[in-house]
């Protein structure tokens, strides 16, 4: 008796399934929390004010807990307990406080993606890390740090949604694809879907110009400064992250040397002032994803 055939991966129908699927506009993109997206829009709104913003948060009682959670971490309150949403909007300001917001909507639930938890995980923790960090380089070139901090967050948003849509393809095939070939999938394909993905979630147009050109800033037009912060601020947290000697791992030498950061014109000496705020940075990180 013949052994039986191995199971032969053929990756090549589940990928013209997410071709058709981003040419037609039909990517499955999970809804982000209705208060977090409104928590963005009140901030780029001049007229809002802590009041309404307070009333926004307390409306999600899960979200209000971990806001006042963080808000009352030893980062933020070190000598003092806030005891109302408003009293730490106050105290904190409002971009904080719907930054921990929206950093707090962010997470691994709000995709179906099994056996790629732990990979979605790293991806956000990436993610909000590059966001904290593009938050130093906007306030070392004293551009807008509110905005830096949602363009690093939301930069690489298509690669949890990109697995979600390669796993749900490959079952709707029948295929069961491999490690290797669903994150080479996720890597080609993200950047489209994560364009995708903040449109719909009615990101401002600024967001959407950074997901766009995020691999290419010098095309970004208008949106290139704010895209090399966001590029910046992911160079920085792969540093931190990655295990230094491992492959694509930018030393300290290569990453002050890094030639985003010579076109937002920052000097040597300025890039080693930001990267001395790694403790902060950290701390910051600490009391977000607690």
């Amino acid at each position: 008796m013949a052994a039986a055939t191995p199971h032969q991966e053929e990756p090549q129908p589940v990928e013209a399934l997410i071709v058709e699927s981003i040419k037609t506009d039909h990517i499955d993109v999970p809804m982000l929390p209705e208060v977090a997206g409104r928590v963005v829009r009140l901030t780029q709104n001049p007229d809002s004010d802590a009041a309404k913003l307070a009333s926004l948060i307390q409306s999600d009682q899960t979200l209000a807990g971990h806001v006042m959670r963080v808000a009352n971490s030893a980062l933020y309150s070190p000598n003092s307990s806030l005891v109302s949403l408003q009293q730490a909007t106050a105290r904190l300001g409002m971009k904080l406080i719907a930054e921990i917001a929206l950093a707090a909507s962010i997470n691994s639930t709000l995709f179906n993606t099994p056996g790629y938890e732990a990979h979605i995980q790293y991806q956000i923790r990436y993610s909000l890390l590059s966001g904290l960090w593009a938050k130093e380089i906007a306030r070392a070139c004293r551009r807008n740090v509110e905005a830096a901090f949602i363009t690093g967050l939301l930069h690489d948003i298509g690669r949890p949604v990109a697995i979600q849509t390669i796993l749900a393809k490959s079952a709707q095939q029948g295929i069961e694809l491999s490690t290797d070939t669903v994150l080479e999938l996720e890597t080609k394909y993200q950047r489209k879907i994560g364009v995708r993905v903040v449109e719909q979630w009615d990101m401002p147009n600024a967001v959407i110009d950074v997901v766009k050109h995020f691999d290419d800033f010098t095309a970004a037009g208008a949106a290139m400064n704010q895209t090399m912060i966001a590029v910046a601020g992911a160079q920085i947290a792969s540093h931190f992250m990655c295990e230094q000697g491992s492959q694509g791992c930018l030393t300290r030498d290569q990453l002050v040397s890094h030639p985003v950061l010579a076109e937002l014109n920052l000097y040597q000496d300025e890039i080693l002032q930001v990267l001395e705020k790694e403790d902060l940075v950290n701390s910051a990180m600490e009391s977000m994803t607690k």
